[in-house]
């Protein structure tokens, strides 16, 4: 933890600083610097609540965190990568770590299925990305963002390019799978439930962000001119995605199964700042992205300490009674889910506003009403948990919850950033307005 605290300040003090390296394939730029303080925020957090998780499970292995850190460097090439190649090679690098990780616990027959489904999901979401990035440089003759970008400005109608187009949405299908987009979602649930714990709440905010960060760099970039058709697909995605994971959320019993559908609906509303493709709409994902990893993580918490050995009492139902035997625990929790749901004052519910603000300024009124209307609708099974924790008599005493040093620390930091973008948000903001202008 002190590494990736050290690495991350050391990250934060290259803010207004751009350099290039490796001939210009990776760029230090305040786009990239937001994304990867939010990877090493995600990082640090998800090693702040392994240790208790590991030694409960007796799965603590010492190659959990050279993984997790193998697996941010892949994440911050893709930030920071301005050749599709450079972009891949961070994919990769990201994608492999998390596939052992998600598998880690090897006594768990759960553990081992998420690890072997993530691993031939991924692999076949991977071939997409790569065929489109293929199919790209031979229609441009060039792997390089901004030279793409030159060369598609010079065609007369590049939407005609039958090459280009195909590269273009077979990549689009690629970052689809990795931000867990429907129709690209259904290794999501189960992979996220078998998990060690700790690894999902990881894998639900850092590679989502890192996939919205390529995503971002190669389609705000490189297809600028292109933006009328792709934000129509982005729409269309929108909309499947927020709709999807809310409805399906709506009737599970498992938390972490419920997290998971959860996620697929937020990464929706991030998508909704992708369609909109505008200022507002992008720095939109940037401050949602760095609200999300302390809200989902911080919830995945309050799952790790309520569950017993063997990732058993993991439904809603074993919730009840929280709030009389542990009310602080409860009270973070009721915050977290408070700011999934979007609800004033919290992190979430200015982060929606500004994406749903981006898509009305840009003319999609029906999008942001159907975002409102989809956040409105998560809140029941949001809402259920706190009815559990508040309303229903314990079923268990609880005398197994223990809360470790690492974890209290982290369930501080997750409540802390759930709160304080949500009620002082203006200084966060403007850093994300910073960091998309120079992309």
């Amino acid at each position: 933890f002190v590494g990736v605290l050290a690495t991350g300040v050391l990250v934060a003090s290259g803010w207004g600083v751009q350099i290039q390296s490796f001939s210009g394939s990776v760029v230090q730029d305040n786009f990239a610097t937001f994304f990867k303080i939010i990877f090493l925020l995600a990082a640090g957090l998800a090693i702040l609540i392994s240790d208790q998780y590991m030694e409960r499970e007796e799965c603590n292995h010492g190659e959990l965190y050279p993984l997790i850190l193998f697996t941010v460097v892949g994440m911050m090439l893709m930030a920071s990568g301005t050749d599709l190649m450079t972009i891949f090679l961070g994919l990769e690098v990201m994608s492999v770590s998390l596939y052992v990780l998600a598998g880690f616990n090897r006594a768990n027959i759960k553990s081992n299925e998420a690890g072997l489904k993530y691993f031939l999901l991924g692999a076949f979401s991977t071939g997409f990305l790569l065929y489109g990035m293929a199919l790209t440089y031979g229609a441009t003759g060039t792997t390089r963002v901004l030279k793409i970008a030159e060369l598609v400005a010079q065609m007369s109608s590049p939407a005609t390019n039958i090459m280009l187009l195909a590269g273009m949405l077979l990549m689009i299908t690629g970052f689809a799978f990795k931000i867990a987009a429907a129709p690209f979602h259904m290794w999501t649930p189960d992979v996220y439930e078998g998990a060690p714990t700790p690894i999902t709440a990881f894998m639900s905010a850092g590679p989502k962000a890192a996939g919205f960060a390529a995503a971002l760099r190669i389609l705000l970039v490189a297809f600028p001119t292109m933006q009328a058709d792709w934000s129509q697909l982005f729409w269309i995605l929108a909309v499947l995605t927020m709709t999807v994971g809310n409805i399906t959320a709506l009737r599970q019993d498992n938390i972490k199964r419920m997290l998971a559908y959860s996620s697929i609906a937020h990464a929706g509303y991030a998508l909704v700042g992708f369609a909109a493709g505008n200022g507002t709409g992008v720095a939109g994902i940037l401050f949602y992205m760095l609200s999300y990893a302390f809200m989902n993580i911080g919830a995945f918490a309050v799952v790790i300490l309520v569950a017993k050995k063997g990732e058993t009492n993991g439904n809603v139902q074993d919730f009840a009674g929280l709030g009389f035997k542990h009310p602080l625990l409860a009270l973070a929790m009721t915050v977290f889910l408070f700011s999934l749901a979007g609800m004033p004052p919290t992190a979430g519910f200015i982060g929606k506003f500004y994406l749903f603000s981006g898509a009305i300024q840009q003319g999609y009124i029906w999008l942001a009403v159907i975002g409102v209307l989809n956040s409105a609708a998560s809140v029941y099974y949001y809402l259920r948990v706190m009815v559990f924790m508040y309303m229903k008599s314990p079923t268990e005493d609880f005398s197994w919850m223990k809360v470790s040093a690492p974890v209290a620390l982290a369930l501080i930091i997750s409540v802390s950033g759930s709160l304080i973008p949500g009620i002082v948000p203006s200084y966060i903001l403007e850093l994300a307005q910073q960091a998309v202008k120079l992309i």
